[in-house]
């Protein structure tokens, strides 16, 4: 029997400088499906998906058919999960990006906070416009979402001297403090001057933010989408937008890209960024250094980390 086939979406080289040597046994190729799957298809038993998780990198699951593991360079897996087949291990990229969004969610907090977009607007127009804004000091921010990329986001806002309030699906107290439940969500949301989203898609979290959860948000509160765009009522968020009792950032949306004709870019109060909340330059050397353990892992027949579905 030939070593395995693993598909990377990037130059194995990248691995070598984090292992030294690639792993034994394993055989290579660089290939991106979105653009051309060679006849190889039904060998690959080790499927590193590309990082843009367009619908062709999940059309050529079926044609896997000695695959045993799919890992992704995404912490979210909504994308693929329902087309893996059965048996076959699906492992996200934790880790990845936690760094990247944390970055990113601030930038937008603060951005949206301050009002930077209203300041390159007057810089365009030649206008020296003083104005005063809310500060991110003082605030309570309530994440809605506790895993990796929002403990990451935490230990940012925390020298902000903000107060954190953590929500996830069920409640838990940890070494560092209390963790809410979702089902507490009522009762924090009035309180609330900053809700950043960073939950997974889930059957659960689709539409969570309705009518009835921005309608308890205060007055002037700031809704933060890094999550998925699904996890949001589009109508519901941008009819508070337009009655100007709410403001928002969102990475995410629930058609990308954004088409032109949209109702988001002409929404007062909201800031866009185009689903870039783990594209930069500290993504890679994460994404190298996760991969390359897996592989090592999956050589020496240890368990991989990070299993969302399926038995290794």
């Amino acid at each position: 029997m030939s070593d395995p086939l693993v598909w990377l979406p990037f130059d194995p080289s990248h691995l070598r400088a984090t292992l030294g040597e690639l792993p034994g046994g394993l055989r290579f190729e660089v290939v991106d499906p979105t653009e051309h799957v060679p006849d190889s298809v039904q060998d690959v038993r080790f499927y590193v998906t590309p990082y843009q998780m367009g619908p062709a990198v999940g059309d050529v699951l079926p044609r896997m058919r000695s695959l045993e593991v799919v890992q992704t360079l995404s912490a979210g897996v909504d994308n693929v999960r329902d087309r893996v087949p059965e048996g076959v291990v699906l492992c996200n990229g934790r880790g990845i990006h936690d760094s990247s969004t944390a970055e990113l969610t601030l930038a937008l907090v603060l951005a949206s906070l301050r009002d930077v977009p209203g300041m390159v607007r007057d810089q365009d127009a030649r206008r020296w416009n003083t104005r005063w804004r809310p500060a991110l000091a003082d605030r309570r921010v309530l994440l809605v979402g506790y895993g990796a990329i929002g403990r990451a986001i935490e230990s940012r806002l925390l020298p902000f001297e903000t107060e954190v309030v953590r929500v996830a699906r069920t409640a838990r107290v940890e070494d560092s403090g209390p963790v809410h439940g979702f089902d507490e969500l009522p009762a924090l949301l009035p309180g609330a001057d900053v809700v950043v989203l960073i939950c997974p898609l889930t059957d659960e979290t689709r539409g969570l933010v309705d009518a009835g959860f921005l309608a308890r948000m205060k007055d002037g509160a700031l809704l933060v989408n890094m999550a998925r765009g699904g996890v949001v009522d589009t109508p519901a968020l941008l009819a508070e937008l337009h009655a100007e009792r709410l403001t928002a950032a969102v990475d995410v949306v629930d058609t990308e890209p954004l088409p032109a004709d949209s109702p988001w870019w002409d929404a007062p109060g909201l800031l866009v960024s185009p689903h870039v909340g783990g594209a930069s330059s500290a993504m890679w050397p994460r994404a190298h250094r996760l991969v390359a353990e897996q592989l090592r892992r999956y050589a020496a027949g240890e368990p991989l980390h990070h299993q969302m579905t399926g038995a290794y």
